[in-house]
Order: structure tokens, then C-alpha cells, then sequence
């Protein structure tokens, strides 16, 4: 028995290590440190098939990208000119390019694993490439460009370029290494032991390969491998507030030597950080300790996405079995925009009160952190209010559109549809309602959910009928013609589930009318600067080129809208909820294409 018991162990032994031997000791996640405070990365490689897809996607948006890439030069040109032209450089490089076209000439491998994270808060790129010469020409390109070349240095005998930014005390790292390209900020005045770090020549004691974290997370949380971020807040936010991760360290230090030189007010003395600070931060983190998220779905017609935080166990179960008696919550929405979003004020308000009660007995003493405590302070006496009713008694507000029109010549749009408000008490809210608009005087609605006409005096600035209907814990308005036959379903529609917190579904037609809706509304601000522009009137803004930067932004935001519509033909729904559970809250979104 003992020797059978002995070769089992062994021979799982050799599988384990067999396992282990085909791990890729150069694969991006073998640098990253086990205990980095975030990262991005990919576990595996889509199919081509979906890959296609989604650079089809890609390209569609691309142009939008671009305009946002050419607004970010633009603003950046007057505090850093040279920062502003090497943005222009990168610009470039796209024209009459497709993402995969550009990849290819940057000897990026889109089959490849990258990986996105943190040295301290330092944040760290690193990809694999197909041809490192096409790296380099691409670099070249950009200096080319740029005007100048950027600097070059050594650090055992591995070189790699830098671009530094006085003014935040800082520099972007940039480097080839083996078939990697690693690009980093870091402090201008970087370690030797921290450039090592960053370019891989040392690695980390424990990497993300060797604990396998993110295979875990993504296990538990459902994460397809293609893509897992998470955020480590109990790393993150103390290394941000305690003053002793480096890259911070060296932003704050830039600035205090710009106040210095403007006040006299010593560094030294703008740098001090209390001891405190580690602890209140600390203290904060514990309440959300972390944040993830990763594809559920992805393929050429399905794109879904889940968002997980974490929450601290008072906070998961002040909500986790809450639920909330809002009709539609608990559907899945049947107009083409369905929006129903909990809102139990009483819940929230003890939970909030509790919280200020815990500031209150334990105040912060960090000096950054001290607002908080005033905040708090204010938060009781405003949770106290929220108790009066009728606002005290809400549950939460739905709201679906069975239709929505832009207006003509930036008029209002003209739409059809329903409001509903959860309430406790929904009589109360009507005999509120009746106080402030006394044309309602007339009505006395029951809550068997049979609408009533609304009458003209209080509908003359929605310009078409509308009806009013009560339930049990409900009050809901219809608005447009066909919309009473709908008022009675709507309130006995299912109510949410416990933990629900809210849900929205919305078709892609509808998503469209929004971008149509939001491009007049650009339009129409175009317009109007075009006016002020035509008019002699002398300017309020004294730097003569206001206008014209206004105009240029409104253009680029136009391009932005175009790329956005042509995007949204593809969509055929999206779908989004969230709830909170015993593990803190989750944020689901399911995106169907055509």
C-alpha cells in the first residue's frame, strides 16, 4: 500500500513539474511582482475569428481615438511643446493605417501576451513582439518626426531611451528587450535598482506566473482568459497617501519645488507626511479592498463584460438581502430604453449614519484625509433630512422610453413613454404633487393601477397626453399616445431580487437616437460659437485664440460622433445590471452585436 501510495506521489510529482516546465519564463507576466498594486493582462490568445472582430471594431473607433489623441497635443502644446509634437509623431504613424496595418509596421505581435502593472504605482507595458527591428524603425519614425532624438542610456549594458517631464518630475522609459518592448514612468531620478526592475533584467522574488492570481480570480469570477485586470487597493492607496512610493514621491516633489519657487515656502516642509497617513489610508482601503474585471463573452456577435468590487462585510450586508419592492427592477425590460435604479432611501440612510457615527468616533488625522471628517459631519444632519417624507419613503425611480425624436432646429426631442417612482408611500407623493400643480386637484387615483387622463393644464409643456396610475408602492406616469395601455403592466411588473441594485436595457436603435440627440446638441453649440465668432463684439477671453480652440474642439468632437454612430450600427442591445452579494458588488453588462 505504501508503495503504491509512494509512485502515485510521484507521479503526480512529475506531472506538476511537467506542468511547471512549460511555463514561458520570459512571458510578461513572469515580471510582474506577485504583490503589485494592478494589472492588466491577458492569459491567453483569442482565435483569429474573434480577433478579426474586434480589430474590425477597433477600426471603427479609431477615428475617434485619433481626434481624442490630436485634442490631448493640442491642449499639451502650451505647457509642453516638445511632449505636444511627440503625441503629433504618434499621430502619424496611423494615417491610412488600420490598427493591424500599424501593428504589423510597429512589429507588434497582436498573437502575442502583454501586461500591464505596477512597480509600486510605477506603471509598467510590457508586449511581445513580432520583429524588434520594426520596433525600433517605428521608434525611429517617432523621433524622426519628433525633431530630435531622445536620450539614450545604459544600464548594464542594456540600453533604452527616456523622455523626461520636468514639470512633473518624472520620465517614460522606453526599451527592447530580447522579443519585448517595455515602456514605464518612473521617477527622473529612478534607482538603478528600479530601472533594472522595470526593464526586466532583475525579476521580482515571486512574479504573477509563479502565484497564479489572476488564473484564480478569473476561475472565480467567470473571467475569460483574453483579458483580467484587477486593482489592489489595500497596496495602492497606502503607497499613494503615505508618501513612500517613489513615483509619487517624485510628482509631489516637483511640485512643492514649483510652489517653492513661487512662495518660498520650503520643500522639506511641503513634503512632510504624517505617520498617520499609512494607517488612514489603510483604514479606507479595508472598506473596498479591491477592484476586477474581464471578458464573460466575447465573440464576432457577443461582447460581455464583468466589473467585481469588493466590498468590506458591513457594506455586503447592509445590501445583499435587501429587496428593493421597485416593479421592473426584477424584469429584464421590454422598452427600448429601460433604466430601474434602486433607491431605498431608509436603507441607505441608517447605513450612512452609521458610517458618519464610525468617522465621528475615529476621526482621520492624516492632514490630506482631514476633509473627510468635515464631510462626514455634514453627512448625519443631511441623512437626517432625507427621512422626511416624501422623499424619506422612495424606493427607486424606472424609467422607460418607448421612443425618443431629436428636435427640429435644436428644439426639444419629443418622446413617448413611462416614469416610475417606488414609493412607500405613494399617496403621500400624489397629494404632493397635487399641492404643487393644483390642476391635479380633481384626481383621486386608487392603487388598482387604472389610469387616469392627466388633465390639459398640467400636460401643456409636454405638448401631447399623458396618464397617471398608482400601485401598491408605486406611482407611474405615462407620456404619448398608446401609453395608458401600458401604465397597468408596468407597475405590476416583477420586483427586484435581493441584493438588485439596478438595471438598464437599451436596443441599438435607441442607442443611435441618443448620439443623434447629443451630435445636435454639438451642432448647435457649433453654431453658436460660429456666431460669437462673426460678432464684433470684443471677447470676455483676453487670449485672442479662444474661439478658434473652441471651434476645433467642437470639430473633433463631431468626428468623435460620427465614429460613435458608425459603432452603434452594430450594436443590436446592451444590457447592464448590478447587484451586490455576500463577495461586494458586481456590475454585469452584456453588449449584443448584429
Amino acid at each position: 500500500m505504501r508503495s503504491t501510495t509512494r509512485y502515485i506521489a510521484l507521479g503526480f510529482a512529475g506531472v506538476m513539474l511537467a506542468a511547471c516546465g512549460h511555463k514561458d519564463k520570459d512571458a510578461p507576466l513572469a515580471f510582474v511582482p506577485a504583490d503589485t498594486p494592478y494589472v492588466v493582462a491577458n492569459l491567453d490568445i483569442m482565435d483569429d475569428a474573434t480577433r478579426g472582430a474586434l480589430l474590425a471594431q477597433a477600426d471603427a473607433q479609431l477615428p475617434s481615438q485619433l481626434a481624442q489623441l490630436d485634442a490631448s497635443a493640442e491642449r499639451l502644446a502650451r505647457k509642453d511643446p516638445d511632449g505636444a509634437r511627440l503625441l503629433h509623431a504618434l499621430r502619424t504613424e496611423f494615417n491610412g493605417k488600420t490598427i493591424e496595418s500599424f501593428a504589423q509596421g510597429a512589429g507588434l505581435n497582436l498573437k502575442g501576451y502583454s501586461a500591464f502593472y505596477g512597480l509600486g504605482l510605477a506603471p509598467v507595458l510590457r508586449f511581445q513582439l513580432n520583429d524588434p527591428g520594426a520596433f525600433e524603425g517605428f521608434v525611429g519614425r517617432l523621433e524622426t518626426a519628433y525633431g530630435k532624438k531622445l536620450d539614450v542610456a545604459l544600464v548594464d549594458k542594456q540600453s533604452y531611451r527616456k523622455y523626461a517631464f520636468p514639470a512633473s518630475g518624472t520620465e517614460v522609459v522606453l526599451a527592447t528587450v530580447n522579443k519585448q518592448a517595455v515602456a514605464a514612468l518612473l521617477p527622473a531620478d529612478a534607482s538603478p535598482a528600479l530601472l533594472r526592475q522595470a526593464l526586466g533584467l532583475d525579476r521580482p522574488p515571486q512574479s504573477l506566473q509563479d502565484d497564479g492570481r489572476l488564473k484564480t480570480l478569473a476561475r472565480a469570477k467567470g473571467y475569460q482568459k483574453w483579458l483580467v485586470g484587477e486593482l489592489d487597493l489595500t497596496r495602492a492607496l497606502p503607497l499613494a497617501i503615505s508618501g513612500k512610493d517613489p513615483l509619487i514621491s517624485a510628482i509631489q516633489k516637483a511640485h512643492a519645488e514649483a510652489i517653492a519657487a513661487k512662495t518660498g515656502e520650503p520643500v522639506a516642509t511641503q513634503l512632510q507626511t504624517s505617520p498617520s497617513c499609512g494607517a488612514d489610508a489603510a483604514r479606507i482601503a479595508a472598506r473596498v479592498p479591491a477592484m476586477s474585471f474581464g471578458y464573460t463573452r466575447l465573440d464576432t456577435k457577443h461582447q460581455d463584460v464583468r466589473f467585481d468590487v469588493a466590498l468590506a462585510d458591513d457594506i455586503s450586508n447592509a445590501f445583499a438581502g435587501l429587496k428593493v419592492a421597485l416593479p421592473g427592477l426584477g424584469g429584464s425590460g421590454t422598452a427600448p430604453f429601460d433604466l430601474s435604479l434602486a433607491l431605498p432611501v431608509a436603507e441607505a440612510r441608517t447605513f450612512w449614519l452609521a458610517q458618519a457615527d464610525a468617522v465621528a468616533a475615529k476621526p482621520f488625522s492624516c492632514p490630506s484625509l482631514t476633509d473627510l471628517n468635515d464631510s462626514f459631519a455634514k453627512l448625519g444632519p443631511a441623512m437626517q433630512k432625507a427621512a422626511i417624507p416624501p422623499f424619506g419613503d422612495m424606493l427607486g425611480l424606472r424609467i422607460a422610453l418607448d421612443s425618443l425624436v431629436a428636435g427640429k432646429d435644436a428644439g426639444l426631442p419629443t418622446f413617448s413613454g413611462r416614469v416610475l417612482i417606488g414609493t412607500g408611500n405613494p399617496d403621500g407623493l400624489f397629494a404632493m404633487g397635487q399641492m404643487m400643480v393644483p390642476a391635479l386637484a380633481a384626481l383621486k387615483p386608487s392603487h388598482d393601477g387604472k389610469p387616469l387622463p392627466l388633465p390639459k393644464d398640467a400636460t401643456g409643456m409636454l405638448g401631447q397626453p399623458a396618464w397617471v396610475a398608482m400601485g401598491e408602492k408605486a406611482l407611474a406616469f405615462g407620456i404619448g399616445a398608446g401609453e395608458d395601455t401600458r401604465l397597468g403592466d408596468t407597475l405590476k411588473d416583477p420586483i427586484g431580487d435581493a441584493g438588485r441594485m439596478a438595471r438598464m436595457h437599451i436596443s441599438g436603435a435607441m442607442y443611435l437616437s441618443w448620439l443623434q440627440l447629443m451630435e445636435q446638441k454639438i451642432d448647435s453649440l457649433a453654431a453658436a460659437t460660429a456666431a460669437i465668432g462673426k460678432s464684433d463684439e470684443p471677447s470676455i477671453d483676453d487670449s485672442g485664440d479662444s474661439a478658434a480652440e473652441t471651434a476645433a474642439e467642437l470639430a473633433r468632437s463631431k468626428a468623435q460622433f460620427a465614429a460613435m454612430k458608425s459603432q452603434a450600427e452594430r450594436v443590436d442591445r446592451i444590457d447592464a445590471e448590478m447587484h451586490v452579494d455576500n463577495g461586494g458588488m458586481v456590475i454585469t453588462s452584456q453588449t449584443a452585436l448584429k
